[in-house]
């Protein structure tokens, strides 16, 4: 039988293709079938994938914009869209999609420009494509009534609003009416533009000083009918100590004028400055025992500096 082709036999073939059936039939075969199995379907998923991705990145499922940004609730001060206003400031609103692995990062740098934005707590991403931001806001404290010049060119002629550490927050018609604005007490006397833009700290002591007064009067602030906080005049004759930053003193002006020599700021470190919760309630008691702070015949002045709330006719 000359024309029968001949089996090859074991030493003809090529010793790695040995080693290799070897292992295929021996005890660990199944394994490496299984291996390579799961390697052809992983290299067939990606050639398909590289087909087919960018298509489905590109679906509604896994875009964002802003009306798939969820963020926390805007409080009663705020009246403008947020979110719109971020996504339009920072350039975010061409695609952005959740398979993006810097996603959450530029969505939080984008919120921490806004100047409504104290803080942003935390970012997530979900899948259909949403975003969740936490968020806390910065709150108006106060009105600063600025007199003298250079002012921001859109600021002459209104009051600006601050937050509890004196950042300067938006104070557009949209952002704040006459009647909201008359709402707030009043820091005057400031002479003094802003340093920088809105978000920003103010720059100045007094208006710093001014909103902590504001914050710890907050809640009795209609109560006791006032007004006004008025910070004392700079001394220039007098140079603070090394190190040292003057330390201005603040008034309390009432609806009617009486005047409340309040002292310095409550986040003062003066030695002898009494605290302000005992100061408010030296207040306090003054007109549970008088009914108001203003005098019987008219405006007056009251000092709360010493251990005793002392009273004496307005000059």
């Amino acid at each position: 039988m000359g024309g029968a082709k001949k089996r090859s036999s074991p030493a003809a073939r090529p010793a790695w293709l040995s080693r290799v059936l070897a292992i295929l039939r021996g005890p660990a075969g199944p394994f490496v079938w299984a291996a390579l199995l799961v390697a052809l379907l992983s290299g067939a998923c990606y050639l398909v994938w590289l087909r087919v991705g960018q298509r489905v990145l590109s679906s509604d499922e896994y875009l964002v914009g802003p009306e798939r940004v969820e963020i926390t609730p805007l409080p009663g001060w705020i009246h403008t869209d947020i979110r719109s206003e971020v996504f339009r400031n920072a350039s975010l609103d061409g695609p952005l999609s959740v398979m993006d692995d810097q996603l959450t990062q530029r969505v939080a740098n984008a919120f921490s420009l806004s100047p409504w934005v104290a803080e942003v707590v935390r970012v997530t991403k979900h899948y259909p494509a949403r975003v969740r931001v936490q968020l806390v806001y910065r709150r108006p404290v106060c009105m600063v009534a600025v007199r003298g010049d250079p002012l921001p060119a859109d600021a002459q002629g209104v009051l600006l609003p601050v937050d509890a550490q004196g950042v300067l927050l938006p104070y557009g018609n949209d952002d704040f009416s006459a009647v909201e604005k008359s709402r707030y007490p009043r820091l005057v006397g400031i002479d003094t533009p802003p340093v920088g833009t809105v978000g920003e700290c103010w720059g100045d002591v007094r208006v710093i000083g001014g909103a902590e007064i504001a914050v710890a009067l907050a809640e009795v602030w209609d109560e006791l009918n006032l007004q006004q906080i008025v910070p004392s005049a700079p001394d220039h004759s007098v140079v603070p100590a090394a190190g040292a930053a003057e330390e201005p003193t603040y008034t309390l002006v009432t609806r009617r004028g009486t005047r409340i020599l309040w002292g310095r700021a409550p986040g003062t470190k003066a030695p002898g400055e009494l605290p302000a919760a005992d100061k408010l309630a030296r207040l306090r008691k003054y007109t549970q025992q008088h009914g108001s702070l203003e005098g019987a015949g008219g405006p007056q002045e009251l000092d709360v500096y010493g251990l005793r709330l002392s009273s004496r006719p307005k000059p």
